[in-house]
């Protein structure tokens, strides 16, 4: 059966219908049609105001791309500045794959790009030293936890080295919904709390960050990389398998075969969501350490750093038993990473616990160059 015409045009014919709406577009209105909407998510939900310096976190995948190249489009109307903000976590045969493929980007695009390394901000700590560290705790399926706490500083550092006052990051609907999942499965109150809306307004001294394409859903987003011949990186993260959230990617998944708006219905659900006076968490306050956004004596990336320190890295994730918090917990010392050098061995010990002043390391000390695995590609696409 041929493809009908555009319903939008009525010239070209039809290359796709629309997930959600089932309506008929080619591939130029459909990729109008698309930055119209996230134009729109930015102007309603008022996210990023004329004259913001924008870091857009990168990390090569489809999603990061495909949100750099709409606030490019969109960057005139909107009156901001973008900055490619990339991060490396150390994972061999993984991560420089993908930085390769953000440094194409920034030189096609003409974009400046700053890339900041764990094993700078962290003492010498990458992913795969995190890994060997877990490999024998019970924990090794926590690398994602592990890696989406650092990153998320790293890429906050990272936006202040380059004058930023927004953060920006390529989530999209079914990655919010599957968040929201996790959420409610692990019973997370706190978490559930603060998953609404688009993003965050920049409490206790953090830049503001927002998702401008939460209302997207991936299969839109991938189609979008195809229509406008996007260059990225769509293999999966070493680390992705074993992960707590392919279980709900695929409990997902299995809610829009029965209901295709599912994701997006847990997005605004999410949005909408109000808990009871007893399971609200108290106010967050700051960091005794390093004076970031916290809800415990510890924000989350001192207190994984201080377990991997300590050589007891899963007391950092959660409570000990009987609910006590172990993150203080004293311990042997720990054999350090693998081989990060003896300045990095130095630098580590700035996050020890032992009630001395210790500060984390500074923006200077941020690496810089001329951001898990957002795989999905651009199959699908036949007639229905």
């Amino acid at each position: 059966m041929p493809a009908p015409q555009c319903a939008s045009c009525h010239a070209a014919r039809a290359a796709l219908r629309r997930p959600r709406s089932g309506q008929a577009l080619c591939g130029a209105c459909f990729c109008a049609a698309f930055e119209a909407e996230v134009l729109h998510t930015v102007l309603a939900g008022r996210l990023l105001p004329p004259g913001a310096v924008v870091a857009v976190g990168a990390s090569g995948g489809k999603d990061s791309t495909v949100l750099a190249h709409v606030l490019r489009e969109l960057a005139p109307r909107l009156g901001v500045s973008l900055r490619l903000v990339a991060v490396d976590e150390g994972i061999g045969g993984y991560r420089d794959a993908a930085l390769a493929a953000v440094r194409r980007q920034a030189a096609r695009w003409d974009l400046p790009l700053t890339v900041v390394a764990y094993a700078d901000l962290f003492g010498g700590w990458t992913m795969d030293a995190v890994a060997r560290s877990t490999a024998g705790s019970g924990r090794s399926r926590a690398c994602c936890t592990f890696c989406g706490v650092l990153r998320r500083r790293a890429l906050e550092e990272g936006a202040r080295l380059v004058g930023a006052t927004h953060i920006v990051t390529g989530h999209n609907a079914d990655d919010m919904a599957e968040t929201v999942l996790m959420n409610f499965l692990r019973g997370d109150a706190g978490r559930l709390a603060r998953g609404g809306g688009l993003g965050s307004r920049g409490e206790g001294g953090a830049l503001p960050r927002c998702r401008p394409l939460q209302l997207a859903s991936q299969k839109e987003v991938v189609l979008y990389a195809h229509f406008r011949r996007l260059d990225y990186f769509s293999e999966e993260c070493v680390y992705a398998p074993e992960a707590f959230r392919g279980h709900a990617r695929h409990l997902l998944k299995l809610l829009e075969a029965a209901r295709p708006s599912a994701a997006l219905d847990l997005v605004h659900s999410a949005e909408r969501l109000a808990l009871a006076p007893a399971a609200r968490p108290p106010p967050p306050g700051a960091c005794s350490r390093c004076g970031a956004l916290a809800s415990r004596a510890l924000c989350q990336a001192c207190a994984l750093l201080d377990g991997l320190q300590r050589g007891r890295p899963r007391l950092a994730i959660g409570k000990g038993r009987g609910g006590r918090d172990e993150e203080g917990s004293s311990g042997p010392p720990p054999p350090p990473p693998s081989d990060p050098g003896t300045s990095a061995r130095a630098s580590l010990r700035g996050w020890e616990g032992d009630g001395r002043d210790r500060s984390p390391p500074t923006p200077q000390k941020l690496g810089a160059g001329t951001p898990g695995s957002e795989g999905g590609g651009a199959g699908g696409l036949n007639w229905v």
